[in-house]
């Protein structure tokens, strides 16, 4: 039990004051002598004020990041507003060779009333998928989301994204959702990934749901004459094609943020979201690497060099520490 100042003075005074002896008044109040004489000994040297509580911390933290460290990285969030403070954290240790967490980096910008709202919204899921893909071009998934284009009506877009790695592979904006369009798809991943001329035990599996092109005899006998398996997510279960679901969410965040007159002005936004996506994008499920780092195995040299950054950033912090306390 914590008691403030003037409680602790007023039990030294009962005690001063008791005809008992210091243990029995001591028993009957319930408090242990080593904590009375150790206030006892504070108001002896420095009076009431001296029965405060004081903060346990430290006064100094050997890893604290310096003010200057502090600075700069207050500058580089305002020069890339677009990034959350997890995107902000990673590019920094990347591009300035010194490692700031993601929760120092949201300390940091909180203090400097840079964050107005929260970075996350916290979704119920579950763990992980129990079959999980373990290489790039094992499984792909596709599926449609729509836009509407003023004047022209609505446009749909066809996707094909690499489960292992999130890479977006091929996507075309069509004016249907037939069986045709998703062949098309197919056909762009095959020749952007090499999987048509490369000598392959398996060609990728494709994952989708139960729309009626993907349910379509044309489909099934494309994919049967292109050695592909086809699998489809149990019905009203999106979960299951969540990735590829994700990312429609991510993208239309982003585009639909203006209006679209022209399906040429929607197709150019939409292929410079996929280069922005595939190449720049930190991925949180990628252990904060882009899908092209994963796709195109780049992703261990690059997360092999974060930790030799957080290492040497540490020895830093731990030698000036050091050298300010001597």
């Amino acid at each position: 039990m914590r008691y403030h100042a003037s409680e602790k003075l007023e039990i030294i005074r009962t005690v001063e004051g008791s005809h008992l002896p210091t243990k029995k008044t001591l028993d009957m109040l319930g408090i242990p002598r080593t904590t009375f004489y150790r206030w006892y000994d504070r108001y002896l040297e420095g009076g009431f004020d001296a029965l405060a509580d004081h903060s346990p911390r430290p006064r100094s933290i050997w890893n604290r990041i310096p003010q200057d460290r502090r600075d700069d990285l207050i500058e580089f969030a305002l020069e890339h507003e677009a990034l959350t403070t997890r995107e902000l954290a990673v590019k920094y240790t990347d591009e300035k060779r010194y490692f700031i967490s993601e929760s120092s980096a949201y300390r940091i910008l909180k203090a400097a009333d840079l964050i107005t709202a929260p970075d996350y919204v916290v979704i119920k899921a579950a763990e992980e998928f129990t079959d999980k893909t373990t290489a790039i071009n094992e499984m792909w998934q596709t599926d449609f989301t729509y836009f509407k284009i003023i004047g022209w009506g609505w446009y749909y877009l066809s996707t094909i994204l690499d489960d292992y790695s999130r890479y977006l592979i091929a996507w075309k904006l069509c004016t249907n959702m037939r069986a045709e369009d998703v062949t098309d798809t197919i056909e762009l991943a095959l020749t952007a990934s090499g999987c048509d001329q490369a000598v392959l035990r398996h060609k990728p599996r494709l994952l989708s749901d139960n729309g009626s092109c993907d349910i379509s005899g044309d489909l099934a006998e494309w994919l049967e004459g292109q050695k592909m398996k086809h699998i489809r997510s149990a019905p009203f279960h999106p979960q299951t094609q969540g990735k590829i679901e994700r990312w429609h969410q991510t993208m239309k965040n982003r585009i639909l943020l203006e209006n679209y007159y022209l399906p040429g002005d929607l197709e150019r936004q939409i292929g410079a979201f996929v280069e922005y996506y595939n190449n720049q994008r930190y991925h949180e499920s990628l252990n904060n690497v882009t899908p092209a780092d994963v796709y195109f195995g780049r992703d261990k040299a690059i997360l092999h060099e974060r930790e030799k950054i957080k290492k040497q950033t540490i020895h830093q912090r731990r030698l000036q520490h050091r050298k300010q306390a001597a």
